[in-house]
């Protein structure tokens, strides 16, 4: 797996487009902090500017590089979640205008999975993961349903041995609404 993990790292630190496992479904995903990437994601996916993507992290320590304000709740509640939750966060920062909501909002996950896991902590960076799929298609639950025109656009396939999810569907989705309350925006 560590060979795998660091060409993945070389790859997306050239700016490199990718599938990869996640901890739901298959994601698109480059590194988060390279804007030409990320544009290059919106172009693949044929997905509108104005909807943002999601960012992956390894560890809820890093979190405060990309949020500003962190939720007081979000200190004891993150550590705790066993489930592939995403969490929207108010002021992001330190991340290119086009992951960033119109609003100002970012939707992170910490992930457990231990390939992306890994993956991340190696590159030292954010990455973007969105769904398999072009805009407005069905999110793929397997690698199987991914559709060719999607795989032929990566410029990396990681193989299909190191998807260990358990869980193959998007993941609950929740927003704080202040320092000591959420909604559940996706379950």
């Amino acid at each position: 797996m560590e060979q795998e993990i660091e060409k993945c790292v070389e790859l997306l630190q050239a700016g490199k487009v990718i599938l990869y496992p996640t901890d739901t479904v298959w994601g698109i995903g480059c590194d988060a902090t390279n804007e030409e990437a990320v544009q290059r994601i919106y172009q693949i996916k044929q997905r509108p500017e104005k909807k943002s993507m999601i960012i992956l992290l390894d560890s809820f320590e890093r979190l405060p590089y990309y949020v500003e304000h962190i939720p007081l709740i979000a200190w004891d509640l993150v550590p705790q979640i066993s489930r592939p939750t995403t969490i929207i966060y108010e002021t992001a920062r330190n991340l290119p205008e086009r992951l960033i909501h119109s609003d100002g909002t970012i939707a992170i996950r910490v992930v457990q999975q231990d390939f992306c896991r890994r993956l991340i902590k190696m590159l030292g960076h954010p990455i973007v993961s969105t769904s398999a799929n072009l805009a407005g298609q069905p999110t793929p639950q397997v690698f199987e349903q991914i559709a060719p025109e999607v795989i032929q656009q990566m410029d990396y396939v990681v193989p299909v041995q190191y998807a260990t999810s358990v869980d193959y569907k998007p993941s609950r989705l929740i927003k704080f609404v202040d320092d000591y309350n959420f909604t559940i925006i996706r379950d």
